[in-house]
């Protein structure tokens, strides 16, 4: 099959898993705290990927592991907390139209600090996509109070952590097997997150009926919204480019809104139309 197919191909495939993931987040945190949430979603994928992938990871050459621990921190480590703080306070479907921010992300640190060429019409997309972000913030606070839009910044930051990870994996880890990477990646981080999750509760109410609901909601995006889609997603990169890779954004919230709209979640018209713009900015920031 030749790469044009395959990179679509896991471009709709990772749209599908991400897109879930926020309702799957939204669904753990009923019955867990965000550090324990995300924790256990790096636990479960690191011990799924140290099953299927340990032997690759003598495939990694030595030098190559300090850039393996450093996307770990900004390709999974920090967003995992980040998205589980925000979705705290703000609704699934928001934070997944605020997680399209990724490629103008991309192209602003790829130009900025990894050389990545980019034309006056990307950086007039940027400025439209941070526009359309501003109108979704800020009519959805003055619109709904239940809601805490200053949460919003850590998706915000999220974007910026991703946009970092694929410039690096693009930069420095291109020749390196995807299976590879993400294993590496999560047995990087394996031990700190088992830390994290020692020092909250989780012991104490391990047993509650509720938590263990929620711990397999959790154990879905571990496996499948994690692992999986990591894997696919570094094959995507290496096969297509950062800004291609990253604007799989552009079909994140299509099925996340869909999720949403089913867990009875409503966006006003002024977010609907922010959103819009969003994925307006998006597109000319992709466009070559």
């Amino acid at each position: 099959m030749k790469s044009l197919q395959i990179k679509w191909i896991l471009l709709g495939l990772l749209a599908l898993i991400w897109g879930s993931s926020f309702i799957l987040i939204k669904k753990g945190l009923i019955g867990l705290t965000p550090f324990q949430l995300g924790s256990l979603r790096i636990i479960f994928c690191a011990v799924f990927l140290l099953v299927i992938g340990f032997k690759s990871l003598t495939e990694i050459p030595l030098h190559k592991w300090k850039f393996v621990a450093v996307t770990s921190l900004f390709g999974t480590f920090i967003p995992a907390y980040l998205f589980a703080i925000a979705e705290t306070k703000v609704s699934s479907s928001i934070c997944s139209i605020l997680n399209s921010l990724t490629p103008l992300s991309t192209l602003l640190f790829g130009a900025t600090f990894f050389g990545l060429d980019f034309k006056r019409s990307q950086l007039f997309g940027i400025i439209i996509g941070l526009a359309g972000t501003a109108i979704l913030i800020f009519t959805g606070a003055e619109n709904n109070t239940t809601e805490n839009y200053f949460y919003t910044v850590f998706v915000i930051i999220a974007t910026m952590c991703y946009a970092t990870n694929v410039n690096l994996i693009k930069k420095y880890l291109s020749d390196v097997k995807p299976l590879s990477i993400t294993t590496g990646n999560f047995l990087v981080m394996l031990l700190p997150a088992l830390l994290i999750l020692f020092f909250t509760d989780f012991s104490s109410k391990v047993h509650v009926e509720s938590t263990q609901h929620a711990m397999i909601f959790v154990a879905i995006l571990g496996i499948v919204g994690t692992g999986i889609a990591n894997i696919s997603f570094y094959k995507l990169i290496q096969i297509s480019s950062p800004v291609f890779a990253s604007s799989v954004t552009y079909l994140i919230p299509i099925v996340a809104l869909g999720w949403g709209i089913f867990d009875n979640e409503r966006l006003t018209l002024f977010q609907i139309f922010g959103a819009a713009v969003v994925m307006v900015g998006i597109y000319l920031a992709n466009k070559k």
